[in-house]
């Protein structure tokens, strides 16, 4: 295939996950025969593997194991590449009747079908340890997978009640996540620009929170939580009862300590790491707090107002055209190692970037991957700002990390949760890095510098502290809070976050229920922190040791998930156990404040 870098932007292709899914409706609300084959052929993959359940004893030999294994990978590989088509489809346009409907009937399979094979996990987690240990030994690829089933024994059902709370989830969290995201995805904003009211997407209005002009900005803001606000009773009532199903599940059925010990344990990340890496968190408050104060005298402002954190301090937005913006990402990538940039390449070749802005498509951006070769998919909302070339850097670091990983199993290819943030942090930084070594003019490297300590506020402190957030808010529901007293709640955390150095409109306590990672994966935001917090340590070894970095950070993407979180971070250098790890990137975005802080205030602007 040629290699050729777009210049429009496209709506992606979905023939590599199944010819048929070319001839699903993208309108309306008819249904998906074109697809039927598939569903049939998972249900006999199913019965297939279930023939295999008389087999599974405590003398079971290697290579029966093994081959019971692939079984269940096979028929696994088919379900992700089916529940792939309906995640995607439905991305492209929320609104889509005949994409929710498929989705709701894959979720449903997956319910199911889930069911029908749990014979062998729970098998697996009873088998004696010896046993266990000797089929590890010899199962390859296979080992931490595994490993990891395992760990779930202390907190493991019946098989009669693991088959209820699967059948549960499809008309419980799946249908409260998948209402949230259509309710919130049909939202129009009004907002009047250059004397003309326009009707927007919530991307296309959170384009006026990097606005020149502070008024527009507080319009932005003011009308995002207006409309997130007025459906709060709704949208509060959701979190709730997906907070009591958290709870009801991870608690009160499986005996978790806490609720964010389900999330530790699936990302395969100690307790007490989660809990030092929060308190660091907590510490460092003063770094970006200084760094809004020197913000704000760069604005020429009294005091950052919330509206004002991402405002930038050029009076002109740069904007990039969809093929700068391609060029821009893929010679970061090139410059760094040709590798990354020709598989990043690769996603462009296949058609698989979904870039456009459309009604009723998914807000912000993402990388889904499907099976290990397979190239994955990203959708993206490109708008031309720089924020948006970095967002396409992050997503291609994310697709670059799972075809790096791609001679993984189905079941060990894809990094761990906290892991699945390095390669898109770090593509974001090699861009950035890039920008700052080509551009001569001091004004454009001091907002640069800016950039990266907002988009270090926005990745770091504010994720952490949304984790905060999710702990205290779990606890309240469980103590019978309101809507209202979880917003106040949220208003403290605030007040936490910035001190006296922003102040905050009351609008603000409606930003919870904008958030969709806490209603449809609970405490998945502090991987972000421990993802940039991790990048800028990584980075810095590159930084020092130049491309003999290389080949062991290329080692760690390749290595996906076939191994713990805390096993691949130690083979490259980093003890995530110690605090000061931690506060060693939080010391990294202290010295860029600092630069900032000894920069003359020359031409500063006026409001």
């Amino acid at each position: 295939m040629n290699s050729t870098q777009p210049t429009e932007q496209t709506r992606w292709s979905l023939k590599d996950l199944f010819p048929a899914a070319s001839n699903i409706p993208v309108e309306g609300g008819q249904g998906t025969p074109a697809l039927d084959a598939v569903f049939t052929q998972v249900e006999e993959k199913v019965a297939a593997f279930e023939k295999s359940r008389p087999l599974l004893t405590a003398d079971i030999s290697v290579e029966t194991f093994l081959k019971i294994v692939r079984s269940l990978e096979e028929t696994q590989h088919l379900l992700h590449r089916l529940y792939a088509c309906a995640e995607l489809l439905f991305a492209e346009n929320t609104q889509n009747q005949a994409a929710q409907g498929l989705l709701a009937r894959v979720e449903q399979l997956a319910a199911e079908m889930g069911n029908r094979t749990l014979f062998f996990s729970l098998w697996w987690k009873d088998l004696p340890e010896e046993s266990a240990a000797g089929l590890m030994a010899q199962a390859g690829d296979y080992r931490y997978w595994l490993e990891e089933i395992r760990h779930f024994k202390p907190y493991t059902l019946s098989e009669a009640e693991e088959k209820i709370i699967n059948i549960k989830n499809v008309t419980g969290a799946s249908a409260l996540g998948m209402l949230y995201d259509t309710l919130t995805n049909r939202y129009v904003f009004k907002v009047e620009v250059d004397g003309e009211k326009r009707d927007l997407t919530r991307g296309e209005l959170m384009v006026y929170a990097r606005h020149a002009d502070p008024e527009l900005r507080a319009r932005a803001y003011q009308e995002l939580y207006r409309v997130y606000g007025e459906d709060s009773p709704i949208l509060g009532q959701i979190y709730q009862m997906l907070v009591r199903d958290w709870r009801n599940e991870q608690i009160g059925l499986r005996g978790f300590a806490a609720p964010i010990a389900a999330r530790n344990l699936a990302n395969d990340i100690p307790d007490e790491v989660v809990e030092t890496l929060l308190a660091v968190s907590r510490k460092n408050t003063g770094i970006f707090q200084r760094f809004f104060r020197l913000k704000a005298r760069w604005l020429g402002m009294e005091r950052l107002r919330r509206y004002d954190i991402y405002a930038p301090l050029a009076e002109s937005d740069q904007r990039y055209s969809y093929k700068q913006a391609v060029e821009m990402t893929l010679d970061a990538f090139k410059e760094f190692d040709p590798t990354i940039s020709a598989l990043a390449q690769r996603v462009f070749d296949q058609n698989h970037v979904d870039s456009e802005v459309r009604k009723g498509k998914r807000g912000g951006a993402f990388c889904l991957t499907a099976v290990p070769e397979i190239t994955p998919w990203v959708l993206l909302n490109f708008q031309g700002r720089a924020d948006d070339v970095s967002t396409m850097a992050h997503e291609f670091g994310h697709a670059v990390h799972s075809m790096l990983a791609a001679h993984h199993s189905l079941f060990t290819f894809h990094a761990s949760l906290p892991l699945a943030e390095t390669a898109s942090t770090f593509g974001e930084m090699l861009l950035v890095d890039r920008l700052l070594k080509e551009e001569a003019n001091s004004a454009v490297r001091r907002d640069l510098l800016f950039g990266q300590v907002d988009d270090a506020y926005a990745t770091i402190q504010r994720q952490a502290y949304f984790a905060l957030f999710e702990h205290e808010a779990h606890a309240m529901i469980a103590r019978g809070a309101s809507p209202d007293e979880l917003a106040e709640a949220y208003m403290s955390n605030l007040r936490e976050q910035f001190g006296n150095a922003v102040s905050l409109s009351d609008e603000f306590r409606w930003e919870w229920i904008s958030i969709p990672h806490i209603y449809n994966v609970p405490f998945y935001v502090y991987a972000y922190a421990f993802g940039q917090l991790l990048v800028l340590a990584l980075y810095q070894q590159y930084q020092q040791e130049g491309k003999g970095f290389i080949p062991r950070y290329l080692k760690l993407l390749a290595t996906g998930g076939a191994e713990s979180p805390a096993q691949i971070l130690q083979d490259a250098g980093v003890d995530i156990h110690q605090e000061t790890f931690w506060q060693g990137g939080y010391d990294v975005v202290a010295n860029l404040v600092g630069q900032l802080e000894a920069l003359p205030l020359e031409g500063r602007r006026t409001l």
